[in-house]
């Protein structure tokens, strides 16, 4: 079976879905690679280094993907109408293979479904134990958690560290993180190896443990309905929890140096958190990091991707921060996709199974079809 990495072509994306090093594991499998030339340039994977892994260089990238069996993506396909729709280049029947962020881009879906591509979403997989080496979603969020918080540092007009110098001591600041999911958790984790006092909430009370066991101390309310979802995902919350909630991010937002969002409704959504009210009653020069961005954000002022500063207050709503660590993180999604290939690799090829767990809880569309519970939902919805 053959293999296609195009190009990757969102503005600012730096990431590239197969790195050299996983390249022999596919090669060794059986596979047939091919990568669009300088693809991978952004992430200082050069055209060299996938030639000296045994990779094919493609220059014509619409006949690489048309001659595919397997395609594999960081983002949805290119669907903008410039010449680089990418969809129309597969074959019907081709596996395309990626964080397609179904529930984001129906539009994509529906043009998979209509070209009959068997399309898997990584950042769909349970969040299973043997599942756990394909989900990008959650390394993508480790990036996250941890560039937000040196955003932060660097905005912050303070130390995070407590300093005791010969002009007196420095007192550590404080970081109020929102959301201890696998970003919130790296965001706390980062903050207190950095040196910050760190308190931290979450609509889970079961993650206490955890926010405990990373230094920080756990805030949060006794709420009248389980805010889980299962699958380390949140829900939305009731109307009489959502005022419960409000009064305590109000309290400390105002206590904090730094606050961190990254709160998301089943990974995908952010419900709005932070409230301008709440932003006015922060001590000036105190920074907001909005890790909720890619959501469409947790705070009611923020300016998805950009940097502002209201009433004193730094408010950064940064999007795709995984493309600004692109070696690394190519290199985590890279094998987050080998594990999803080789765990259903049998006799040198990839073998559909939707009767298994994994494959029925990542595939989007197939034969013409959209399987995906959610996004047919939300699709019929839109339709109504």
């Amino acid at each position: 079976m053959r293999i296609a990495v195009p190009k990757e072509t969102r503005q600012g994306e730096r990431r590239v879905a197969l790195a050299p090093d996983s390249c022999k594991k596919l090669l060794q499998a059986g596979y047939a690679v091919s990568i669009e030339s300088g693809a991978g340039d952004a992430a200082f994977f050069t055209d060299a280094a996938f030639r000296e892994a045994g990779v094919a260089v493609a220059t014509d990238p619409a006949g690489m993907i048309g001659a595919a069996d397997i395609v594999l993506k960081v983002n949805p396909p290119a669907i903008d109408g410039t010449g680089r729709d990418e969809i129309p280049w597969m074959r019907p029947g081709t596996i395309l293979l990626g964080s397609l962020m179904p529930l984001r881009y129906p539009e994509v879906v529906r043009a998979l479904a209509a070209r009959r591509i068997t399309a898997f979403s990584t950042d769909a997989v349970p969040r299973t134990t043997r599942a756990q080496a394909m989900d990008t979603l959650s390394s993508m969020a480790n990036i996250t958690g941890y560039k937000g918080v040196l955003l932060a540092a660097t905005e912050l007009g303070k130390y995070f560290p407590m300093f005791m110098t010969a002009a007196g001591t420095v007192f550590p600041a404080r970081v109020f993180v929102i959301g201890a999911a696998v970003a919130g958790l790296q965001a706390i984790a980062t903050s207190r190896r950095l040196g910050a006092n760190v308190f931290a909430t979450d609509v889970r009370p079961e993650v206490k443990e955890q926010i405990e066991s990373l230094g920080a101390r756990y805030v949060g309310v006794e709420l009248k309905e389980s805010a889980s979802a299962g699958g380390g995902y949140a829900r939305e919350l009731t109307e009489a929890d959502k005022m419960r909630q409000r009064e305590l991010l109000a309290e400390q937002c105002a206590l904090a140096d730094v606050v961190v969002t990254t709160a998301l409704i089943g990974g995908v959504t952010a419900p709005r958190l932070i409230t301008a009210a709440m932003v006015q009653k922060m001590r000036p020069g105190s920074v907001i990091v909005d890790l909720g961005a890619d959501g469409g954000g947790n705070c009611e002022v923020s300016r998805l991707g950009e940097s502002v500063l209201v009433n004193g207050v730094r408010i950064i709503a940064p999007l795709n921060l995984p493309a600004t660590l692109p070696t690394h993180a190519s290199l985590l999604f890279s094998r987050n996709l080998i594990a999803f290939i080789q765990t259903f690799t049998k006799d040198k090829s990839f073998v559909l199974d939707l009767s298994d767990d994994i494959q029925k809880a990542s595939i989007i569309t197939r034969e013409g079809e959209i399987l995906h519970a959610r996004t047919k939902e939300a699709l019929q919805g839109v339709r109504g």
